[in-house]
């Protein structure tokens, strides 16, 4: 119970300076990013590979190659529990969706998404997984 306390603590305090809500619309932005999810889920790295922005599809190539990014660095996005979308901000011009995934063992995750608004439509540009805070679902 004192975990969860921090993490509700933690989660609601004031952003930094730099850091704002976003005034674009969370839907279609937390639709690539589930719809990601889901293809990893299913094992369609093909499919999670379209859902990369034009920076990440040039750093890895192809899709057996962001697979095994995916897998060594992230594998809590792979086949995660639970996700939950939390606040989209605008951080030094750039679009972030915090995400919150529980993973198969019952480990909460923090993650920051960036991004990128494409001809395709949005895009992930980046992936930051944030300082474990110590918490557990």
């Amino acid at each position: 119970m004192r975990r969860l306390f921090a993490l509700v603590l933690a989660l609601s305090l004031p952003l930094p300076a730099s850091a704002q809500t976003a005034e674009q619309p969370s839907a279609p932005i937390q639709q690539t990013i589930q719809s990601q999810i889901d293809a990893m889920a299913a094992d369609d790295f093909t499919a999670a590979f379209t859902f990369a922005a034009p920076n990440i599809k040039g750093m890895f190539g192809t899709a057996d190659q962001f697979e095994m990014m995916v897998r060594q660095g992230y594998p809590m996005v792979v086949a995660p529990r639970d996700v939950r979308m939390l606040e989209l901000r605008t951080v030094a011009g750039n679009l972030w969706q915090r995400v919150l995934m529980v993973d198969g063992a019952g480990a909460t995750h923090l993650l920051d998404y960036m991004m990128v608004e494409t001809p395709e439509g949005w895009q992930i540009g980046a992936v930051h997984l944030l300082p474990s805070q110590g918490v557990s679902a």
